[in-house]
């Protein structure tokens, strides 16, 4: 007989061990989830990323971060950033506001927005009110009025596409004067 109550007390004290690990778990995995709806933010940040083999590929200083990461968006505000290719600085970026989207794939940089492309003969300035960038790809475009100013030639485009890998760049509606 004391051996049966031992037995019952032994499968109830398991019962209640077993019951408060698995509720414990699933409490804390609760609370892992809703973290992920949180919204992150942080000041004076320097962002520095390689591509897959290493080199460097972006150098950004942000004044004010807010990332959520659920919904995958980030908010910048005075974007300062450098793009690299070879190891050296291929383009520079200037914006007072940014917003990326999915995870930074597509990224929005609005309010005085400024890029310039550096080149053997010199550096092509892009200034503009708005310009979405596509970073993996290394593609700009915008169908805001443009000022582009190079050794060559000042215009003015109303709207961009570019291309930076390639030196593709299309512009419409052009207005300006071109010095060979």
């Amino acid at each position: 007989m004391d051996t049966k109550v031992l037995y019952v007390t032994a499968v109830v004290i398991a019962a209640i061990s077993g019951g408060y690990y698995y509720f414990g778990g699933k409490g804390n995995k609760l609370q892992a989830d809703s973290s992920k709806s949180m919204t992150y933010s942080a000041e004076n940040i320097v962002i520095t990323q390689t591509d897959e083999l290493g080199k460097l590929h972006i150098r950004a200083q942000v004044d004010r971060l807010e990332q959520d990461l659920q919904k995958q968006t980030s908010h910048l505000v005075n974007l300062k950033a450098s793009a690299y290719k070879d190891g050296a600085v291929d383009a520079t970026f200037f914006a007072k506001q940014a917003n990326g989207t999915d995870d930074n794939k597509k990224v929005v940089l609005s309010e005085q927005v400024v890029a310039t492309k550096l080149m053997n003969q010199g550096q092509m300035e892009f200034h503009t009110d708005e310009l979405t960038a596509f970073p993996d790809t290394r593609e700009l475009e915008t169908n805001k009025p443009v000022t582009v100013i190079s050794p060559q030639a000042e215009f003015t485009s109303q709207g961009l596409k570019a291309n930076l890998n390639d030196g593709q760049y299309e512009f419409f509606n052009i207005r300006g004067k071109y010095e060979p």
